[in-house]
């Protein structure tokens, strides 16, 4: 915890997915834990095995893709899948058939899902901040209808004074007009405000280049990637360490 904190901001725009919702992290977790429920299928492959191609795969796909895939969410799974199959062939391992790549994907989609719940403390963070005045707006990437959902499921809509899916409005983090756009909604400027969320491109490197002071959310304390040049104004754990203390 920094030594001199700022004051409480006039605004927070709030990322959703991993920073209020645990929703992505740990995806070697999920990919081990469904290609173990298709060990009898992937024989004589082990499962760990497939799950380490598939999410290679997937990690090196997300790292240069398009902001379109955010809009195909199942689609891009698909293909992942079939890339790490792929990859397995490739590397003289039993090929993998197509159908059964789809069926893995949407095994994890739906996985996915079921796991998902609300951080700990997160309701009552947001909560304790709408009560001190501060205003406050939900910015997040995603296809309209999966980011609604979660809005909905997760009891979100009246904790916020604007909502910002990227589905929806037609752009998304980390274009400029994402943050400008929530802070125009808010009646705020970037100095009025904090950016908190998970992901350092989107949450701290164009926040910060705007003026905003940027908070990075490092839930399971994994710390900055090795040789980072990314500087947070502040890392916390949970939305609550925001949370003034009462006197």
């Amino acid at each position: 915890m920094n030594a001199v904190l700022p004051p409480l901001p006039r605004a927070m725009l709030i990322d959703m997915d991993d920073t209020i919702l645990s929703a992505y992290g740990r995806p070697e977790i999920a990919w081990n834990t469904i290609a173990a429920e298709f060990a009898e299928e992937l024989a004589p492959l082990p499962p760990p095995m497939v799950a380490t191609a598939v999410l290679a795969f997937a990690r090196n796909f997300w790292a240069n893709a398009e902001a379109a895939w955010r809009m195909k969410l199942a689609e891009a799974r698909h293909l992942t899948v079939k890339g790490g199959f792929a990859a397995l062939a490739a590397a003289g391992h039993r090929a993998l058939p197509d159908d059964l790549a789809v069926r893995l994907a949407d095994r994890f989609t739906a996985y996915r899902e079921e796991e998902m719940f609300v951080f700990p403390g997160a309701h009552e963070a947001i909560d304790q901040f709408k009560a001190l005045g501060i205003k406050l707006a939900l910015v997040t990437n995603g296809a309209a209808d999966m980011q609604r959902a979660k809005v909905e499921r997760f009891e979100l809509a009246h904790r916020f004074d604007h909502i910002q899916i990227e589905g929806e409005h037609g752009f998304g983090k980390p274009e400029e007009r994402a943050y400008l756009h929530a802070m125009e909604a808010l009646g705020v400027t970037p100095k009025d405000t904090w950016m908190i969320g998970d992901n350092l491109e989107w949450e701290v490197v164009t926040p910060q280049r705007l003026g905003i002071y940027a908070i990075w959310i490092d839930v399971h304390g994994e710390g900055l990637p090795e040789g980072s040049t990314i500087k947070p104004d502040r890392i916390i754990r949970s939305l609550t360490e925001l949370v003034p203390e009462r006197p």
